[in-house]
């Protein structure tokens, strides 16, 4: 229940429907531009993951191999930095004050989704 009325109040107070947008309009870009699909796929999932943050966790999919890494040193360079960055200065803001502490917390959650996207999938926290 908790997680429930953390992440209902992270959509209206904490910017999950900003992020969430955010994450969809750069997953259409890169679904229009044909040779970035898998970086919209990741990007969809980073969608979801940063619209219902609390109670799910990233983890490593067992078949990523090289191609996915080799697909993150390229999001690095073109995204992954300045999202990783936006997410740690938001999270740092947000947890100057008490009320902001989880929301800042999911942001520091979603700093290595954003930062290295690709060969995770979003799963249940136990």
């Amino acid at each position: 229940m908790i997680r429930f009325i953390l992440n209902l109040l992270w959509l209206i107070l904490g910017g999950g429907i900003v992020l969430a947008l955010g994450y969809f309009v750069a997953a259409v870009i890169c679904f229009v531009l044909i040779i970035t699909i898998p970086f919209g796929v990741a990007s969809l999932r980073l969608a979801s993951y940063s619209l219902w943050p609390f109670g799910r966790t990233l983890v490593a999919k067992p078949g990523a191999g090289v191609p996915s890494g080799l697909a993150n040193v390229l999001w690095v360079l073109l995204a992954g930095w300045w999202l990783a960055l936006s997410h740690l200065l938001a999270g740092i803001a947000l947890c100057v004050t008490i009320i902001g502490i989880p929301f800042g917390i999911a942001n520091f959650k979603l700093v290595p989704a954003a930062f290295w996207p690709l060969g995770r999938e979003v799963v249940e926290a136990p």
